[in-house]
C-alpha cells in the first residue's frame, strides 16, 4: 500500500498536531482562567480588560488571527517561530471560550460559600483559589473537553503558514502520489478517533467528579 510508505511522515505530522493541541489548550486554560478572574474582579479596569478580551477573541476567525500573529507581529519586533505563533493564536481564541465557561462555573458556586470564606478572613485571591475555582472546574468538564476538541480540530489550520501538522502532511503526500480522497480519509479517521476518545474521557471524568461532589 502506497500510504504505508509514508507512515513515518504520518506519525511526525500527528505528533506535531498533538503538540499544537496540548500546548494550545494549556495556554488557553491559563489565559482563560486569568481572564475569568478578571471578569469577576472587584477592580473595574480588570473587568473591562476581561470583557474586551472575550469580545475580541471570540469573534476573530482563527485563521485570520494566525496570519496576523505570523506576519504582522514581526513588523513590530515580535518574532516567533511558525509553530509558536499558531499555538499563541489558538490559545488566545480558546482562552476566550474557556473564560466564559469558567465564569459560568464560578457563578454556579453557592454565594453562601463565598460569604463564609470571606467571613473567615480569606482575601479575594484566596477565596477564588481555594473555594471558587476548585468547584468551578468540577462543573465545567464538558466545556473544557469541547474546547480541547475544538483546538485539536482547528490545529489543521497550522498548515496554512507552513507548519507540517497532520493535515499539511496529508496534503503533501497527496500532492506527490495523487491518491485523491484516500489520504484525507485517513486523516479524517485519525481526527475522529482522537475527538471521540477525548469525549469519552471527558464523560468518564465528569461522572467521577459528580460522585465526588
Amino acid at each position: 500500500m502506497v500510504l504505508w510508505q509514508y507512515r513515518d511522515l504520518f506519525l511526525e505530522g500527528f505528533l506535531v498536531t498533538l503538540q499544537l493541541t496540548a500546548l494550545g489548550f494549556l495556554f488557553a486554560l491559563l489565559v482563560g482562567t486569568i481572564m475569568a478572574i478578571f471578569r469577576i474582579s472587584p477592580v473595574a479596569p480588570l473587568r473591562a480588560i476581561g470583557l474586551v478580551y472575550v469580545d475580541v477573541f471570540r469573534n476573530v476567525p482563527l485563521l485570520s488571527l494566525i496570519i496576523i500573529v505570523v506576519y504582522a507581529l514581526p513588523e513590530i519586533g515580535l518574532l516567533w517561530s511558525y509553530t509558536n505563533s499558531v499555538i499563541i493564536a489558538m490559545a488566545l481564541v480558546g482562552g476566550a471560550f474557556i473564560c466564559e465557561s469558567l465564569r459560568a462555573g464560578i457563578n454556579s458556586v453557592p454565594a453562601g460559600q463565598i460569604e463564609a470564606a470571606r467571613s473567615l478572613g480569606l482575601t479575594f485571591g484566596k477565596t477564588i483559589r481555594f473555594v471558587v475555582l476548585p468547584q468551578a472546574f468540577r462543573s465545567m468538564v464538558q466545556p473544557l473537553v469541547t474546547t480541547f476538541i475544538g483546538i485539536f480540530l482547528s490545529s489543521s489550520l497550522a498548515g496554512t503558514v507552513g507548519v507540517m501538522d497532520l493535515t499539511a502532511t496529508v496534503t503533501y503526500i497527496n500532492t506527490r502520489e495523487a491518491l485523491g480522497l484516500t489520504t484525507f480519509m485517513v486523516a479524517a479517521i485519525i481526527y475522529l478517533v482522537v475527538s471521540l476518545g477525548a469525549g469519552a474521557v471527558g464523560d468518564r471524568l465528569e461522572r467521577k467528579l459528580r460522585v465526588l461532589r
